[in-house]
């Protein structure tokens, strides 16, 4: 019995140095973490392109996550829905693959799902789920481009039936020219002996987007450019060529902007007769 006593004392003895020398308890085990996704940024809406892509505060341009491209029946709404919900504001930009982003308001409203609930866009690359649902919605509820019956594809236009030999073909009206796209304001703000200050403004009545532009002229008296403000100038006789900065670049539909400059003249001093924007010939106001 003694013996057996001896032998319980010597291996309570040999467990406790055991565990003094790994350190009186046992390691937990490794806990593995998943890496956290990526982070929203917040920042600023400095243009809005068209209702699916907008400029950003430090100057990217991206395409908005889910969204079609506006149809044409629908894409000045679209637009004008865009620049009042985003230009300007404060949001929250998740990025999804290069040049397209998510978007969420101050109020964490996405933008895709306010756009497509209020049937200002369709979807595009969803298959269910709430984005379909809003779109469903919207479609039988008659919003946005959904009232406006805007066609879901484009159908080509049926064969015309042939016109017999004997008949000759009917007189076809040509079609009307384009309206020019922009409005010129030439005006001629003060003089001096020698020189003059002038400011002309373009405004943009194409009905597009123009993003970047070039203006030109003709002095019909022999003027010359000798400073510009809101754009850059050269000039080859009398021929003038203004093109915009950085910072006028973006003519959004029926926007203007102003350029001002200081010229030389001796004698008379007429207003140019006529001005191109990026190629075509605008109105004179």
């Amino acid at each position: 019995m003694a013996a057996r006593k001896h032998l319980l004392v010597l291996l309570t003895l040999l467990t406790t140095a055991c565990t003094a020398e790994q350190g009186g308890t046992p390691s937990p085990a490794p806990q593995s973490s998943s890496p956290s996704p990526d982070k929203e940024t917040s920042t600023k809406v400095r243009a809005v392109i068209d209702g699916r892509t907008v400029e950003l505060a430090d100057g990217t341009k991206a395409r908005i996550s889910l969204l079609a491209e506006p149809p044409s029946c629908n894409a000045a709404a679209a637009l004008e829905f865009a620049t009042k919900t985003l230009l300007d504001k404060e949001v929250q930009v998740g990025s999804i693959t290069p040049g397209e982003i998510t978007l969420r308001m101050e109020d964490g409203t996405d933008y895709a799902m306010l756009a497509v609930k209020n049937g200002i866009l369709r979807t595009t690359g969803v298959d269910g789920g709430p984005m379909t649902e809003a779109e469903s919605k919207a479609s039988k509820g008659k919003l946005g481009l959904w009232g406006k019956d805007c066609p879901t594809s484009t159908t080509p236009p049926p064969t015309p039936a042939s016109t017999p030999a004997t008949q000759p073909p009917a007189a076809q009206t040509p079609p009307a020219p384009p309206s020019p796209p922009c409005v010129v304001v030439y005006r001629v703000n003060s003089t001096w002996p020698g020189s003059f200050q002038a400011e002309v403004t373009v405004r943009n009545v194409s009905g597009k987007l123009i993003d970047g532009w070039t203006l030109r002229w003709r002095f019909p008296d022999g003027q010359t450019v000798a400073q510009m403000w809101n754009a850059s100038v050269s000039q080859t006789g009398a021929d003038v060529t203004v093109t915009n900065a950085g910072y006028t670049a973006l003519l959004v539909p029926d926007g203007s902007v102003s350029l001002g400059f200081n010229g030389s003249v001796n004698g008379a001093n007429s207003v140019p007769s006529s001005f191109t924007l990026n190629g075509s010939a605008c109105t004179t106001g």
